[in-house]
């Protein structure tokens, strides 16, 4: 591939949108080295496909010799980026980003050479400024340039409350350019507003403003909502190869073939194949590549014989959690109460009101047999339950 043709696919795949296209074009023909900037708040233990996207965008930039810089947004994590929000987000304390921050450079590092970005963090010149300079970087924007955002506009249209600090936020994530001296910042798409005042503040402070980039943002295993963890639609960068899989194949036909190009490296000749085998075959070939990026291929074989054995063949899986329940008599009559209570205190469910809305539903087997919301069973001590909630949640259960 020519220089030329790598440059037209860095700035059409996985992209959305360039400001400004033919400008960036230009640097890129250039022999400049230039600083690729990339935020993320650290409000969030893990990172997922969602975020993977706009750093795989930088995993070609860093393939192509330029610098890539991976901000974390300590300072500003403290905020929220209000971006989508209706109501205010609850402000995150110091513990809790330090904890989210020691895993990102981790997660990171699946996808970029670390070795080779420069990390920094938000903290080093925010934590420093005083109240002067604050009001001088605060003088460099109107109130009508940040209040045209949308979620503003839309919370101002409902008389709902918003804080001078959410009103900050774009201003702050703009700054961060000026202080990188960023030429190209990436970011999903819902966050161009904030990228764009990178630029406009770069020229506030004599800066040639940096070109934006906006990477698609990716629904999640619903097929409805962006995933995020707190809509539990995502899969995790860092999850079991088993997980992964599972999950990959859980997802709506209808993203298979976008998941294969924001995801995966496979080019379109390559994609169009695996789309003609048809939706199983072409989402257990999605699932082979994410799984292999993630993992290894070997790992990828075993998730797939996995996911066969467990789907295909209905059986339980080889390597499963277990747990030991006590029981004060030689046996125990139990109902569907004390197997909500066990659901909830293995994990299984987030609360008991779920467990028993899924026993209901016929969600939850033991020994794959359906239990019924009225059931009523005999446990004895030495006795051995597989419990299942879904598809894909088992544990086994030994009672002493």
């Amino acid at each position: 591939m020519t220089k030329d043709e790598k440059i037209e696919q860095l700035l059409k795949r996985r992209v959305d949108e360039v400001v400004i296209k033919k400008h960036l074009r230009e640097k890129l023909s250039s022999d400049k080295k230039l600083r690729i900037k990339f935020g993320i708040d650290p409000t969030a233990s893990d990172i997922h496909l969602g975020h993977s996207v706009p750093l795989l965008k930088l995993r070609e930039f860093q393939k192509m010799g330029h610098q890539v810089i991976l901000l974390i947004g300590d300072f500003t994590a403290r905020i929220g980026d209000p971006t989508g929000r209706t109501i205010s987000r609850v402000p995150l304390t110091t513990e809790k980003i330090e904890e989210n921050m020691k895993t990102y450079q981790k997660q990171a590092s699946l996808i970029l050479d670390m070795e080779k970005v420069e990390v920094r963090h938000n903290s080093e010149w925010f934590g420093k400024m005083n109240f002067k300079e604050i009001m001088i970087l605060a003088s460099s924007v109107t109130y009508g340039q940040v209040s045209a955002r949308a979620d503003f506009k839309k919370r101002l249209a409902e008389d709902k409350d918003f804080t001078l600090e959410e009103f900050l936020y774009p201003v702050l994530q703009g700054y961060d350019s000026v202080a990188l001296k960023a030429d190209v910042e990436i970011g999903g798409t819902d966050q161009k507003f904030n990228m764009i005042m990178g630029r406009r503040l770069q020229r506030r402070y004599k800066q040639e403003p940096q070109d934006v980039l906006t990477c698609p943002l990716l629904e999640g295993t619903d097929g409805k909502e962006k995933m995020s963890k707190s809509m539990g639609n995502y899969i995790a960068l860092t999850e079991k190869p088993v997980e992964m899989y599972g999950k990959v194949m859980s997802i709506p036909d209808k993203l298979i073939k976008k998941y294969f190009k924001l995801l995966t490296e496979l080019d379109k000749k390559q994609i169009e194949g695996n789309l003609e085998l048809g939706p199983r075959n072409a989402k257990a070939a999605l699932a082979r590549e994410i799984v292999s990026f993630y993992h290894n291929k070997e790992e990828a074989q075993k998730a797939e014989e996995e996911f066969e054995k467990v789907f295909k063949e209905k059986k339980a899986p080889a390597d499963m959690p277990e747990r030991k329940v006590k029981i004060k008599s030689v046996k125990i009559d139990a109902g569907s109460r004390y197997i909500a209570d066990l659901l909830f205190q293995f994990g299984l469910v987030s609360s008991k009101s779920e467990a028993r809305r899924l026993i209901e539903q016929k969600g939850v087997k033991l020994n794959g047999d359906v239990w019924d919301f009225n059931g009523l069973r005999e446990f004895s001590r030495g006795d051995e339950v597989i419990m299942q909630v879904g598809k894909r949640k088992f544990i086994k259960v030994r009672f002493y």
